[in-house]
């Protein structure tokens, strides 16, 4: 069982960098190598006049409300009539774009530079091979597929042979994931993405310099304890003890947060108006750090190119079987779907439901309520379900659904509190912030039944309040 860490968490000062990519190079990299989590966030920002209060007390009693511990980050007082729901007032989005930059790794940067020539070359040449059969005359072609007939066995051969060569280059280039020990596609090396997440952090730092929060500010302190707690709860992972991790905080709506492979953590204060109070900020968080110490980055960039290299032969097949240049184009963007959504957007929801995993047991070292994180996705679900937004099918998303990742998180819950006792925390009194939650949904509809019409109301019914006690 891994070793546990705890932290006095008065906090220290730390260095605050900005990272980030510019949205051109973000494109190339084919939806990025960056894991962006997306989530609802309330419109107020009255959850921070108070941020430095009581934080010293941080964690000493995991399983009390929030509001007794960092008011910073209270939705109502403990103690207070139901509070209104945070996260109604929102846009939800899904996406996943970690990009890194064009900077110092010269093996990343040819494959980026090179990928649009090679569709071109292929789609070149798979029309001049088309072009050469309409010219042949009807004797020369019957000529030609007699040879191919003939020398069907060497053709075959060859073909194998270039399958074959795939094959290997797959399994030589297979690595062991940290922590999980799941086997992986690795073909680029991590180094080479924290040097490229530098020139990221520039364009950050430009994109943003006039929103960067300073580190006085509370919800800076928020963050930078958070992280500083995670990571010396988790420290004896070498992955994470080998990484600095530094803060930057940005004031702005829109509700991200991400870190770099090299470690560089990044938060909109959308994110922290979104969680209801400092064990949910502290999972997100961990799964974010989770992205970064098992390379989801430089994994994901090493699947796409492996597969958009195998592209080439069947994108060269097309243009060069289609009889018209606008059927060629119909079957590439049928092509490119079929990679789309067989292969990338699972592989993505993979790797997001492995983040949610070890950024779980990252949380429960760091005596965090882990039972919190699942409360967090069915709110997120609540918030979509209330503001009326369409419900996708998974399979469209690069995420999965937040009613399965509450069930996904319920799942490893039981062993992650597990961990959480190993590691000596302090024992979770109160009641289960999952039961709280499925209680205020049963007031919930109870409630809703005895409403009239939304028009007997002059409440906006776009813009519902809800109220429910603070978990």
């Amino acid at each position: 069982r891994n070793r546990c860490q705890s932290l006095d968490l008065s906090g220290n000062t730390r260095n605050c960098f900005l990272t980030g990519n510019p949205d051109s190079y973000r494109h190339l990299i084919d939806k990025g190598l960056r894991c962006l989590l997306d989530v609802p966030h309330p419109s107020g920002q009255e959850a921070y006049r108070n941020a430095n209060h009581s934080l010293g007390r941080f964690f000493s009693q995991s399983s009390q409300p929030l509001g007794e511990k960092i008011p910073s980050l209270l939705i109502s007082s403990v103690g207070q009539p139901p509070c209104h729901f945070a996260a109604w007032n929102i846009q939800i989005n899904r996406s996943f774009h970690t990009s890194p930059s064009c900077q110092a790794a010269p093996v990343p940067l040819f494959w980026i530079i090179v990928k649009p020539a090679q569709k071109l070359f292929a789609i070149i040449l798979g029309r001049s091979i088309r072009n050469w059969w309409k010219s042949l005359p009807p004797n020369k072609r019957e000529l030609f597929k007699e040879s191919a007939r003939e020398n069907k066995w060497k053709i075959l051969l060859g073909v194998s042979s270039l399958g074959v060569v795939f094959i290997m280059f797959y399994f030589t280039h297979l690595e062991e994931t940290p922590i999980t020990g799941r086997a992986r596609l690795l073909v680029f090396g991590k180094e080479h993405f924290r040097e490229l997440s530098q020139m990221e952090y520039d364009m950050w730092m430009e994109q943003f310099k006039s929103q960067m929060l300073p580190e006085t500010d509370a919800r800076y302190q928020v963050v930078e304890r958070v992280v500083g707690h995670l990571s010396e709860s988790n420290k004896d992972i070498p992955q994470v003890s080998a990484l600095k991790w530094v803060i930057h905080v940005v004031d702005e709506p829109g509700v991200n947060a991400f870190v770099l492979p090299n470690g560089q953590v990044f938060v909109f204060t959308g994110l922290l108006d979104a969680v209801s109070d400092i064990h949910q900020l502290s999972f997100i968080l961990g799964h974010e750090i989770a992205h970064a110490v098992l390379e989801h980055a430089a994994e994901k960039a090493s699947l796409v190119h492996f597969l958009d290299f195998l592209s080439l032969i069947f994108l060269t097949m097309i243009w060069a079987i289609c009889p018209r240049d606008s059927l060629a184009v119909v079957g590439q963007w049928i092509q490119s779907k079929l990679q789309e959504f067989m292969f990338d957007r699972p592989y993505s929801r993979t790797l997001e439901a492995e983040a949610d995993k070890v950024g779980l047991q990252f949380a429960a070292k760091a005596c965090v309520d882990v039972r919190a994180s699942s409360v967090f996705w069915q709110q997120m679900e609540l918030a979509e379900a209330i503001q009326g937004q369409p419900k996708l099918p998974e399979w469209l998303s690069t995420h999965p659904s937040h009613e399965n990742r509450a069930e996904h998180l319920d799942r490893l819950i039981p062993e992650a509190l597990k961990i959480r006792e190993s590691c000596n925390c302090p024992s979770l009194s109160g009641p289960d912030p999952r039961l709280i939650f499925r209680l205020n949904m049963q007031h919930l509809l109870e409630s809703s039944k005895g409403r009239g019409p939304p028009n007997s109301t002059k409440q906006d019914p776009s813009k519902p309040k809800v109220d429910f006690p603070h978990t």
